[in-house]
């Protein structure tokens, strides 16, 4: 047996601590994300276009190919969410100086305005969702989720290096 098998003392995978682990993760990121959903409607926008107004917030000028590859989603969710938000007046798509081919994204300032008031409510949840744990314990799940994301990311690499092949 390797020691990615379920050992004989954990008949079932359920009952193994890394796979409980990851069904607590997976469940509190499903519940964080329907609690942002209910909590940014107001503001007429929901998580995916959250996720990139943030992006843009912090990366000003980011191109179209390096959102989509931050936010680990296809050229296609690109192509159908950045409309709903130009359209919207919460952002701007101008091509690059140096290669026309390239779309740079920046906000608007209503684009700002409304990040702003959104950054707001998602911080407060995680607040309120976190403040019993300790900072050291948030840190330790926060290397621990950073080592997995490096850890899929290579094989998800590795992955597409093959299939190029």
């Amino acid at each position: 047996m390797n020691k990615n098998q379920v050992t004989s003392e954990h008949h079932f995978p359920w009952d193994h601590p890394r796979f409980r682990s990851w069904i607590a993760v997976a469940r509190a990121c499903q519940l964080m994300q329907q609690t942002l959903t209910r909590e940014i409607a107001h503001l007429d926008i929901k998580p995916p276009h959250l996720d990139i107004l943030i992006n843009l917030y912090r990366f000003d000028g980011i191109s179209q190919q390096e959102l989509a590859r931050k936010l680990l989603v296809g050229r296609s969710n690109m192509s159908m969410l950045l409309p709903q938000l130009e359209k919207r007046g919460l952002i701007l798509r101008r091509g690059d100086e140096k290669d026309k081919r390239v779309l740079r994204l920046s906000l608007t300032p209503e684009g700002r305005s409304l990040t702003e008031a959104a950054m707001e409510i998602h911080t407060g949840l995680i607040e309120k969702s976190m403040e019993g744990s300790p900072i050291e314990e948030c840190m330790i799940v926060a290397k621990s989720m950073e080592r997995l994301i490096g850890i899929l990311l290579k094989e998800e690499s590795e992955l597409s290096e093959e299939s190029a092949d």
